[in-house]
């Protein structure tokens, strides 16, 4: 059975008459009788009551059009979908980003492009690095907004630097080093650490970190956001190596610049290199890139 047969008998039972519904199709009277004629074959049984060039459908035929008109308005209603999702003006965005960039960055930047493309739909997904190039990578989220390294970068992922983010020292207000401006990192080695689950980009980022200060960290608690961290560095179960985030509250806690070693992270844009990216998505991307005016690594 062919998608074209179901779309001449749709016409020809809407028309009940042969004529009509092959000057309706644009094609001869043999080829349409001969195509509904073929369809009757497949199911085995006559759709059609015939008197002449008219036609009235029997009650197969009445049954067999319900399903027929399901079809095709499933069809139409898919081509619509389709159509609206791959338009620049009316597509729908898969976004994912980490829950650091949650708060402000990206709520943000969709405001800012919505105002240019108000008809624009977005999917968040918000979660670690890792989970978010798996799902990537899969084809379920367009674009990241993460934390990357380019020897980190899988070779199928392409990478934009936005911008950098300083980190910093995070004591309980009244610890020693509290009122100092600016701390070492090997100065907190002793310290019980409060660090991020594994499979975090940040608690790559800090093991790495504390590997280069010639720390071996005692990780006595792991989190998922930095709010977390900061609230049981607050309790007093240990320091941590955090961005400044809002909401942090510096009454309980005190962050302290790092003089030693560079202790940034670098915030990017990644994308899948060979997967399709709807016109909606990829001016999303190039809206990114003019915003963070970034050149692709």
């Amino acid at each position: 059975m062919e998608w074209q047969q179901l779309e001449y008998f749709q016409t020809t039972a809407q028309l009940e008459h042969i004529t009509r519904a092959a000057e309706a199709l644009s094609i001869s009277q043999p080829a349409l009788s001969r195509s509904i004629a073929r369809l009757e074959q497949e199911l085995g049984v006559s759709l059609f009551e015939r008197n002449g060039r008219a036609i009235v459908l029997n009650r197969y035929g009445k049954m067999f059009l319900l399903r027929v008109n399901r079809i095709m308005k499933e069809y139409q209603e898919g081509m619509r979908e389709i159509a609206e999702l791959t338009s620049p003006q009316y597509g729908e965005v898969s976004l994912g980003f980490l829950h650091t960039l949650g708060p402000q960055l990206v709520p943000e930047l969709i405001r800012q492009f919505r105002a240019e493309y108000p008809h624009i739909q977005f999917q968040l997904h918000q979660s670690n690095t890792q989970t978010l190039l798996d799902r990537m990578m899969n084809g379920d989220i367009d674009l990241c907004l993460t934390s990357l390294r380019e020897r980190d970068t899988p070779q199928q992922i392409r990478w934009a630097y936005l911008r950098s983010e300083e980190l910093f020292v995070a004591v309980p207000v009244g610890h020693q080093l509290a009122e100092r401006g600016a701390v070492r990192l090997d100065e907190v080695g002793n310290e019980p650490i409060v660090s991020f689950k594994m499979g975090y980009g940040l608690r790559k980022i800090t093991d790495e970190l504390f590997q280069q200060a010639g720390i071996q960290p005692k990780v006595t608690f792991e989190g998922e956001e930095v709010h977390t961290i900061a609230g049981l560095v607050a309790s007093g179960l240990g320091v941590a190596v955090i961005p400044d985030f809002q909401g942090i509250d510096r009454s309980q806690v005190s962050l302290l610049p790092v003089e030693w070693p560079l202790c940034r992270r670098n915030i990017g844009m990644a994308w899948t290199e060979g997967h399709y990216l709807s016109p909606a998505a990829e001016q999303f991307r190039q809206f990114i890139v003019r915003h963070f005016d970034t050149i692709s690594l």
